[in-house]
């Protein structure tokens, strides 16, 4: 059935090549059918006259390349990869055969490296031909195992240095390690709304850089006896914490938008304190005058009760600005709760907190069976100088009271 099908393609371009002698679709396809055919002599000659009239197709000179594979002229066939690629450096089957080639050349760890760029730009296995589909599980297959090659001589070079340094934090070498192989991304600052250059992109700071954070830790569980004694008064003053407006696009906040399944309770909001929540929550709220919580009107400090109800995941995001950082104190954390910012992935513990950088991508889960309840807090990045600071203020107001000069009020899920 097939072969009938692409018999009658073949006469209707023939067809076309004699009203048209130079239509370059009629020769490439024809060309395509010749060598469909296994005629080699004769897909050559209606490839070449096709690469003349449409001197920018990577298809064609793709198959040009499939004609001399076939004819067993590697080289040729390398050519015309070649030239493909330079027409089109992102054309996946050329990239693919390409590697292909390399591996059938016994080139192995160069086959490798092409077949891991395949894998960055391949479209899903569902779009694929079977053909295609088991190229790729062989790509996958060759990436895997040169990762395993690699990962075992970068060992063996380091280990003697790795053992003159014994009890040394290596830990960014390792994980540069992991790049390399593949087996971690590379995460960079990300904020939506201002980056300062040149601030360290760290995932998690070290605590010791913040010794006020053992005055949170200590009053670990006076602050969960306020947040108790909320709840047991009334719950709502709860609200999803995701709340984006009609009309804006959510991506991958569908899911939690207007939930209560990811809900918030606000000390301070968007640079305003909230008194009744602050005066039902006292030891809560003269602790954060203590701290370097960031100052900027109209955003920051935001301080808020954070809950995640069971089974709930928060999706992959980033934030505004690396200007600030993030603190969480966890108050109540069920067994399978945790976190990841870039590669790193953390469990909560009770009266254990953090700081992190919220512009590098992170997400959090709830795969327990109760609530997990931290309160999360701005603070300023300590590498910026005072007038920095001032100075950040200034731009981010200056950005909104340029594009929204009627003030609307900012709503979190914006932040």
């Amino acid at each position: 059935m097939l072969e009938r099908r692409l018999d009658e393609a073949a006469r209707v371009w023939s067809d076309v090549l004699a009203i048209a002698p130079g239509h370059s679709q009629a020769l490439f396809h024809l060309g395509q059918h010749r060598l469909f055919r296994k005629d080699l002599l004769g897909a050559r000659g209606l490839l070449e006259q096709a690469a003349k009239a449409d001197p920018q197709n990577p298809s064609v000179a793709l198959n040009l390349a499939f004609v001399f594979r076939a004819a067993g002229d590697a080289e040729s066939e390398m050519a015309w990869l070649t030239r493909s690629l330079t027409i089109d450096p992102y054309f996946f089957p050329a990239l693919l055969a390409k590697g292909m080639l390399l591996e059938r050349r016994g080139e192995h760890r160069t086959a490798a490296r092409i077949f891991k760029d395949v894998l960055t730009i391949a479209p899903p296995d569902d779009q694929l031909s079977a053909e295609m589909q088991n190229a790729m599980r062989r790509a996958r297959a060759r990436v895997d195992q040169n990762a395993a090659a690699l990962d075992d001589h970068l060992r063996e070079r380091m280990a003697a240095v790795q053992a003159r340094h014994e009890g040394a934090d290596l830990e960014r070498i390792y994980e540069s390690k992991e790049i390399i192989l593949g087996r971690k991304k590379v995460y960079v600052q990300q904020p939506s709304l201002l980056l300062v250059p040149h601030l360290p992109a760290l995932t998690f700071y070290d605590n010791s850089d913040f010794p006020w954070l053992k005055r949170l830790e200590t009053a670990t569980g006076e602050i969960r006896e306020e947040l108790l004694a909320v709840l047991r008064e009334d719950r709502d003053d709860f609200r999803p914490y995701v709340a984006h407006p009609d009309g804006a696009p959510i991506a991958q906040w569908a899911e939690l938008n207007h939930s209560m399944r990811w809900n918030a309770l606000f000390l301070w909001k968007d640079g305003i304190r909230q008194e009744e929540q602050c005066r039902r929550c006292p030891r809560m709220a003269a602790l954060l005058d203590t701290l370097p919580m960031i100052d900027i009107p109209n955003f920051g400090p935001t301080v808020l009760f954070s809950v995640l109800a069971p089974h709930t995941h928060i999706p992959p995001h980033s934030s505004v600005t690396n200007a600030r950082l993030v603190v969480h104190l966890p108050l109540t954390v069920p067994p399978g709760c945790r976190f990841r910012v870039g590669n790193e992935t953390r469990e909560w513990r009770e009266g254990q907190a953090w700081v992190f950088d919220d512009t590098i991508e992170h997400e959090a889960w709830n795969d327990s069976d109760e609530k997990r309840v931290i309160v999360m807090i701005d603070i300023w990045n300590p590498f910026l100088s005072a007038a920095e600071r001032e100075l950040v203020s200034e731009l981010l107001n200056g950005m909104r009271s340029y594009y929204d000069p009627a003030g609307r009020p900012r709503s979190q899920s914006e932040a």
